[in-house]
């Protein structure tokens, strides 16, 4: 007796384990961090106020 391989089923089985891992993939990407001086960017406004006047 010949062993039939079940195509569709396959590829179902293949493409719902490929969006599980796309998933936890998208899921565990952290941004990158950046340290943003607030009262720097404050002071160039500042000074670009008084530049203008």
């Amino acid at each position: 007796m010949s062993v039939t391989r079940l195509e569709r089923k396959t590829k179902r089985r293949r493409n719902k384990s490929n969006q599980r891992r796309a998933v936890m993939k998208r899921l565990n990407a952290q941004p990158v961090i950046k340290n943003v001086d607030i009262e720097a960017i404050k002071k160039e406004f500042e000074a670009k106020k008084n530049e203008e006047n």
